[in-house]
């Protein structure tokens, strides 16, 4: 596999110092461009191939927001993906970068080692790069009522199946197609976000249904998914679970894709 050539557009130079010290040690990622502003990045993009663009939100005379604005209105010149950094999570300047055709979306601060696996998952144009930044970060109202519904069911919030299952569903309530292929999709779409693998994912899903369904309300339960239990183990499958709570919320709410 050739080197994914990665540029960076950030106004903190020991930052930018920092992460090409970093890449150095890491075979896979070359870095090729380094620029402190967004006005010199715009004026260098059309001489420059990159696969991945690294690229700050608060930049002096041309801000990231404004860079992307660039790919829009210039779309004769290729556009790499791109990976926003940003000091603030305000879900309307998410919103904006999203619809501007962010590929990922990262907090500052953020561990150096899992931005290296964003950046392959990015540049090999993995499935589900963007679908869990665009449909679980930036819809607050959704995730609180996500919570609520598991959280009713007496899953305990500490398991680290809540947190995967509360994702999951918050991925079905805004596209119902992820659940159809929740092996091949959805559950690399979690492995990704919590850096850890597919059958961890299953397993952590599954433990905390059954715990719901040992502690929880079984009155409840039953009422709930009837008729989606299986019959050999007595409760639901992870994608029945998953499918019947998001098809509540989604009727409940209204929500939509974002």
């Amino acid at each position: 596999m050739d080197s994914i050539k990665v540029g960076m557009a950030d106004d903190n130079v020991e930052f930018c110092q920092l992460l090409q010290n970093f890449f150095i040690f890491q075979s896979e990622i070359k870095v090729v461009l380094i620029v402190h502003n967004g006005a010199e990045l715009i004026e260098v993009l059309p001489q420059t191939s990159l696969d991945v663009l690294l690229l700050d939100l608060i930049m002096p005379q041309v801000d990231g927001l404004g860079v992307l604005q660039w790919f829009k209105d210039h779309p004769q010149f290729p556009k790499p993906k791109i990976i926003i950094f940003s000091a603030c999570g305000q879900e309307e300047i998410t919103k904006n970068s999203l619809r501007l055709g962010v590929d990922y979306y990262v907090l500052k601060p953020f561990d150096l080692g899992i931005l290296t696996q964003r950046i392959v998952e990015v540049a090999q144009k993995t499935e589900y790069k963007s679908i869990l930044l665009r449909k679980v970060f930036v819809n607050k109202d959704l995730e609180k009522e996500v919570t609520f519904a598991i959280t009713s069911l007496q899953i305990p919030p500490f398991l680290k199946g809540f947190s995967y299952l509360r994702d999951a569903i918050m991925l079905t309530v805004q596209d119902q197609n992820l659940i159809k292929e929740i092996t091949k999709k959805l559950y690399p779409i979690i492995a990704s976000r919590y850096s850890t693998n597919l059958y961890r994912v299953e397993r952590s899903m599954r433990f905390a249904i059954e715990t719901a369904w040992n502690k929880g309300n079984v009155t409840l339960l039953h009422q709930l998914f009837g008729y989606c239990i299986d019959d050999k183990k007595g409760k639901p499958t992870n994608a029945s679970f998953i499918a019947k709570i998001a098809d509540q919320i989604r009727l409940k709410k209204k929500f939509k894709a974002v």
